[in-house]
């Protein structure tokens, strides 16, 4: 006589493997695709940089974007990148300032107004500002950690019945100033060091609501954060080519490295992950370099 048992885990890899398929030479879940088509996603920062590539990376993925910053010429820009085909949904732009707390309620009603549901919160809007605890003043510390922090708290908190309604989900942009200490970014890395913990925190609050939360930590990308935070042409060249023996893939990411991994934590690939920081820093975070 034979007996045969089965395991929870057998039951999980028979449920896995029946649920695999080839699509297009490529092996994925059943129902699991980095197609965003029907889903509402609103992007802060969407102006420039991380949120702009970010914008333009899941409009080719077919979601419905709404963009906010303060530069509507900048965010006109962005939105015209994003329109590539008569069938590309058109994004909004929501011009307004998410440190002022009446901007952040007009950005969750107009995209609920035109929308009527969100699904997707990425908080990208972050500035950068340099500073020791010898010379970064009050006012610097309390813009960057207004910007990257209490915004982000606040939008969040508007935003949170939406997402559940939807089921929906949280990425975050944090740095991977976040994940180590670095010297000279005083205010910036205790900011992200709180990013990172409202992402977990948030993460456990809203999963059993079927709500997800992530961040990514990027090391150095290529984009003008640095240059608004107060580095000149000739600092930022030498921050730079500085970054090829900080991180350990020798040099400083791109915007689309950094977009399409939100994009993949924002997915339906990235179900079962939630309260996780994924560094995008070229393995900076496992070094220690000066």
């Amino acid at each position: 006589m034979i007996i045969v048992t089965t395991t929870q885990s057998d039951i999980l890899l028979d449920y896995s493997i029946n649920r695999l398929k080839v699509v297009n030479g490529t092996l994925r879940r059943n129902g699991d695709t980095m197609n965003f088509n029907g889903k509402v996603v609103l992007i802060t920062g969407g102006s420039s940089g991380i949120g702009a590539g970010t914008a333009e990376y899941l409009a080719k993925l077919g979601a419905t974007l709404a963009l906010t910053g303060r530069n509507a010429e900048n965010l006109k820009t962005t939105i015209e990148k994003c329109i590539t085909s008569e069938d590309t949904p058109r994004p909004i732009s929501i011009v307004g300032d998410i440190t002022n707390e009446s901007d952040a309620k007009m950005i969750i009603e107009k995209v609920i107004e035109t929308f009527g549901r969100l699904d997707v919160l990425i908080n990208n809007a972050g500035i950068i500002e340099r500073g020791t605890i010898e010379n970064t003043s009050l006012g610097q510390y309390d813009r960057v950690m207004n910007t990257n922090v209490r915004a982000m708290y606040h939008l969040t908190m508007l935003a949170v019945p939406h997402l559940i309604a939807s089921k929906g989900n949280i990425v975050n942009v944090s740095s991977v100033n976040g994940m180590r200490s670095f010297p000279g970014v005083l205010a910036y890395n205790i900011s992200k060091s709180a990013v990172d913990q409202f992402t977990r925190c948030v993460a456990l609050e809203l999963a059993a609501k079927g709500v997800r939360c992530n961040s990514i930590n990027p090391g150095v990308i290529v984009t003008d954060i640095h240059r608004r935070g107060g580095m000149n042409d000739d600092e930022y060249n030498k921050f730079l080519e500085h970054s090829r023996t900080t991180h350990a893939l020798g040099r400083p990411g791109n915007v689309e490295e950094t977009a399409a991994s939100i994009a993949f934590l924002a997915s339906d690939l990235a179900s079962f992950i939630t309260a996780a920081q994924l560094p995008v820093d070229g393995g900076r975070h496992a070094m220690c370099p000066r």
